[in-house]
C-alpha cells in the first residue's frame, strides 16, 4: 500500500502544527520547512479546516493550528479521510468488479484482512506519537516511540 503525496503532505502539516503548539504557523512556513508547494498545502489546509482538524486564522498575524489535541488525532483517521481510494484490487468495489474469481477467491479475503490490519495499526498511532519536540539545546527529537513499531 502506498500513500499519495496528498496524504503524506497532510500528515506533515499536522506534525508541524503539533510540533509548534504554542503559536500559529503559516502555510509558507510549512512549505519552506518541507519544500512543498504552497498551492498543494493551501488545498490541504482548507480540507483539514472543513474536517474540523485545523483552525485557520486569516489576516495579518494569522496562520493555522490544531483544533484538537494531537493525542486525539489518529494517523488512521487522517489516512481514511485523505486517501481517495483504499480499493486495493478490482473486487473490493462491487460497482466495477468484473473479476470471475470473486465468488471463490481467497485472495480478496486475505487482502481485505491485510488492509484492515494496516488501518488498525495506523489507528493506534496519533499525531502526538509522530510529532517532534525541541530540546533546550534546540535539537529536535521524536516525542515518543510509536506503539507496536520498532
Amino acid at each position: 500500500m502506498r500513500l499519495t503525496d496528498y496524504t503524506d503532505y497532510t500528515l506533515r502539516v499536522l506534525i508541524y502544527c503539533a510540533s509548534n503548539p504554542d503559536r500559529l504557523v503559516t502555510i509558507s512556513e510549512v512549505a519552506d520547512a518541507y519544500s512543498i508547494s504552497r498551492n498543494h498545502l493551501t488545498k490541504i489546509v482548507h480540507e483539514l479546516g472543513k474536517q474540523g482538524v485545523l483552525e485557520t486564522v486569516r489576516g495579518r498575524g494569522g496562520g493555522l493550528r490544531l483544533l484538537r489535541a494531537p493525542a486525539e488525532i489518529t494517523v488512521g483517521e487522517i489516512v481514511r479521510e485523505s486517501e481517495p481510494d483504499l480499493t486495493m484490487v478490482e473486487c473490493f468495489d462491487r460497482r466495477t468488479n468484473r473479476c470471475r474469481l470473486t465468488p471463490h477467491c481467497s485472495l480478496k479475503r486475505a487482502l481485505k484482512r491485510a488492509l484492515e490490519a494496516y488501518l488498525d495499526v495506523l489507528d493506534g498511532v496519533t499525531i502526538e506519537d509522530i510529532s517532534v519536540r525541541t530540546t533546550g539545546a534546540g535539537r529536535s527529537l521524536p516525542m515518543i516511540a510509536i506503539p507496536g513499531l520498532r
